[in-house]
This record gives C-alpha cells, structure tokens and sequence, in this order.
C-alpha cells in the first residue's frame, strides 16, 4: 500500500528557492519552484532571467513519512502553516499555475491578501483562466485579483479587461 501524497508549501531562507529544489530533487522527492521570465535592466545590457514566482516559497510533493526527509535540506524554514497545520495546496491550484505560467504574454505578480474586500463575481472569457469564475478582491483597470486561499496569497493576473465579463 502506497501513502498518499499531498502538495505542501515551504517557506524557505530568501532566494534560496532553486538551491532548495535542486536539493529536494537529488534526494529523490518532487519539488516545484515556479519561475517566472523577467525582464531585467542592467546599466550596460537587457537579460531574461527566471525568477521565482512566490519568493522564499517552493512546493513539495510528499507523503507524511517524507517531512523528516524534507526538513533535513538546508535552507528550508517551515511548512507554511493553514489554520495550526501544513497548508495543504490542491492540486487543481498547482496545475492551475503551471498552465498560467506556459501562457505567452502574461505577466503575474504577488501581494498579500489582507486589506482587500470581496466584491463582484466574473467569468474568464479568454486562455487558461476560460470558463473559471472568480471573486475581483480590487479593479485596477487591467487587473484582477485572484485568491489561492491555501497559500493565504492572491495572484495578480493582468490581461485586457475585455477578457472579463461580470456574472449576472
């Protein structure tokens, strides 16, 4: 009989986020770090880096019995706590991200959820997010807000506003 696995977030030591994955890999347990292309501007020259998508975060596929395991990686802080427990990530909401993350001129970014009110309920009427029905926490013109409520986080998606239509 095979234990059954679950997604977990760690919170790791800042930008310790590929080393961690590289590790958990070579040990033989499945880690996700999601990484993002960025832009970035050098006083000299342009460059695509990856960068992590949720910093000092990564994702780990394990059964109980692998928490020991994982904790002896360095770097790694905690488990990220939902309610007293390890918040456990659905796997929809990972599979979510990863095709988020193949869609071509889409640019995500992160801020905390606290401060922002619930309001009007839309449909996603174009790419990966089509048909999904979700709650705007803020409009800011082309933005929406998104939760993923077990990583206590909210997704800034931008994409054109048509792209949207309100739930009647």
């Amino acid at each position: 009989m095979t234990e059954e696995k679950y997604w977990y977030a760690l919170y790791t030591k800042p930008r310790w986020e590929k080393k961690i994955d590289a590790a958990l890999l070579k040990k033989g347990i499945e880690s996700w770090c999601p990484l993002q292309k960025i832009e970035k501007q050098w006083s000299d020259r342009k460059k695509i880096i990856e960068e992590p998508l949720f910093k000092s975060y990564i994702f780990v596929h394990i059964g109980l019995s692998e928490k020991s395991k994982v904790f002896q990686t360095d770097g790694i802080l905690n488990f990220v706590h939902y309610l007293g427990k390890p918040a456990v990530i659905k796997e929809d909401e990972i599979n979510l991200i990863k095709q988020y993350l193949l869609e071509k001129d889409v640019k995500i970014s992160l801020i905390s959820k606290e401060g922002f009110d619930e309001s009007t309920k839309i449909r996603v009427n174009h790419g990966v997010f089509m048909g999904k029905v979700g709650t705007v926490l803020k409009n800011m013109k082309k933005k929406i807000f998104v939760k993923l409520e077990s990583l206590g986080q909210v997704m800034v998606v931008e994409f054109p506003i048509e792209y949207l239509s309100p739930l009647d």
